[in-house]
């Protein structure tokens, strides 16, 4: 009986035998290799256009605001300026926070309580963007002899929109509350809003 090796002889010379399935060790090697290297040129092309639409240092600078409470007496309030917007920093008398607290939260439009708006152990400082809710006014209420409205906070006098004194809507077509932005106290008399 022949074999395969002298059936290919037999055929009329050499020839070699057959080739069997190709290594699958060696295909996926090549696979892997090919998503890496793609992976690879795909995070190279990536990293410059990431880095191009980040914001330059003298944007970053202007996106915080740093504030020294120091000046600041209870009672009153100044306006300072947050991308380019007007911000009003508030020191609360002990009886204002009295006043503030003592608002039922249902009678509110958007209820919040004082320490919602507030940060912990700091609810005498109440930081709003002094932007009114309703058109983007900017309310009176933060400077000395403005108009603070029946609920001594802010009063906007374009459309009649009255806050109290935790910035909160009261009355008039203003929809939400004044808004808080993000900020941290860096020390007892410094504080960064952005």
């Amino acid at each position: 009986m022949a074999t395969d090796e002298d059936q290919h002889v037999s055929a009329g010379g050499t020839t070699p035998p057959p080739e069997g399935p190709e290594d699958p060790r060696r295909r996926d090697y090549l696979a892997i290799g090919a998503v890496a290297f793609a992976g690879v040129g795909a995070g190279v092309i990536a990293i410059p256009l990431v880095r191009q639409m980040s914001p330059a240092a003298d944007t970053l600078a202007l996106s915080t605001t740093e504030i020294d409470l120091s000046a600041i007496e209870p009672g009153q309030a100044i306006k300072a300026t947050f991308r380019k917007q007007p911000l009003f920093v508030r020191n609360l008398t002990p009886k204002e926070i009295a006043e503030a607290n003592a608002v039922s939260i249902a009678d509110l439009r958007d209820p919040q309580t004082l320490e919602e708006r507030t940060k912990t152990g700091k609810n005498n400082w109440l930081i709003t963007l002094g932007v009114c809710t309703h058109l983007g006014c900017v309310p009176l209420g933060a400077g000395e002899g403005e108009n603070k409205g029946p609920f001594g906070g802010y009063f906007c006098p374009c459309h009649g929109s009255a806050y109290d004194t935790a910035g909160r809507i009261r009355s008039g077509p203003a929809p939400q509350n004044l808004h808080v932005p993000e900020y941290t106290f860096t020390s007892d008399t410094v504080v960064t809003v952005g």
